[in-house]
């Protein structure tokens, strides 16, 4: 079954690429749309990175599309079932070099339409470059950690979650999560974006 998964991983990068060559947008407009560098999502739409999802938010913005867009979503229906094995991973290595970026996240609303919120599973793990950016976007998040331990920076607050807590906060806080002391962490996250 992981191996069936793995080889329906979706490069997201290479879908943010085609809906920015649709709208006839250059690299540097979308760098400043977005606040990225050019070089950077140059890396996301080569797949060379794995974006977090606070990236995905301001691209999707920027694109003037939902999230979704990016992971092959259609939705047609008012409610989702997401079996296990239907949910669709998203690749967090980079295919080259074979790097990990510290997550992977799977998409568990697909198909809802109009929805104002989007639920992933998100795996974090050691990575092996870490980032000291800090994320902000219109909006909320909401984390439950399922399993490990995760380290949460919200401006110059910073804590330790453990499995069983949670967090909720507004996502115009300077924020970033990842996983603490080496240890694997998965957590439910679930984000709500006002709609443009």
């Amino acid at each position: 079954m992981e191996e069936e998964q793995k080889g329906q991983e979706l490069k997201v990068g290479e879908k943010v690429r085609e809906i920015r060559e649709q709208r006839d947008l250059s690299l540097q407009e979308m760098a400043e749309r977005t606040g990225y560098s050019s070089a950077i999502l140059s890396q996301i739409e080569n797949h060379m990175i794995s974006p977090p999802l606070g990236a995905l938010i301001k691209i999707a913005k920027a694109l003037g599309v939902k999230v979704g867009t990016f992971f092959g979503e259609d939705p047609r229906e008012p409610f989702t079932i997401v079996r296990q094995q239907e949910r669709k991973p998203v690749s967090r290595f980079a295919s080259k070099e074979g790097v990990s970026y510290g997550y992977s996240y799977e998409s568990l609303g697909s198909d809802k339409k109009d929805r104002h919120m989007e639920p992933f599973l998100v795996t974090l793990e050691p990575a092996t470059l870490k980032s000291e950016r800090l994320s902000t976007h219109d909006g909320e998040e909401f984390i439950f950690i399922l399993e490990g331990e995760m380290e949460v920076i919200l401006g110059k607050h910073k804590d330790i979650l453990h499995p069983g807590d949670c967090i909720y906060y507004e996502s115009t806080i300077p924020h970033r999560v990842q996983c603490h002391r080496d240890i694997p962490t998965k957590i439910l996250a679930v984000i709500w974006t006002p709609q443009s």
